[in-house]
Order: C-alpha cells, then structure tokens, then sequence
C-alpha cells in the first residue's frame, strides 16, 4: 500500500502545493506579497499531502479488496 501512496503523493504534492501557493497571492496581493509566505504555504500543501495520499491510497486499497470491496 504504500507504493500507491508515494505515487499518489507524486500527484497530489504539487497540486496542493500550488492550491496553497494561491491562497497567499490572493489575500495580500502579487506586490505586496513577501517571499517566505508562498514558501510556508508551499511547504503547508506539502505537509498536507502526505496524510491525504495515505488515505486515499488506504480507500483504494479496500476499494480492490476481493473480501468487501466499499468504502469505510
């Protein structure tokens, strides 16, 4: 399982990365903006992506499960 996960960490990494990269250049503005914000912001969705492909990896995983096969 966790194969799948680093792969679909390898998707969902960069997508919330950007998502969270927006959040800072929307609030404050592109010139008035500071650089470590979108850094933190960044490294946030970064965090962030590695809990969501476990569990999605995790509802996959019980999705292919020749025993039930539904989501929890």
């Amino acid at each position: 399982m966790w194969k799948l996960a680093i792969i679909i960490f390898i998707i969902a990494a960069p997508t919330l990365a950007g998502i969270a990269a927006l959040v800072p250049l929307t609030i404050s503005g592109v010139g008035e903006i500071e650089g470590w914000t979108i850094i933190l912001a960044v490294a946030l969705g970064v965090i962030a992506a590695v809990p969501v492909s476990y569990i999605v990896a995790l509802r996959l995983k019980n999705l292919m499960n020749p025993r039930g096969g539904h989501l929890v």
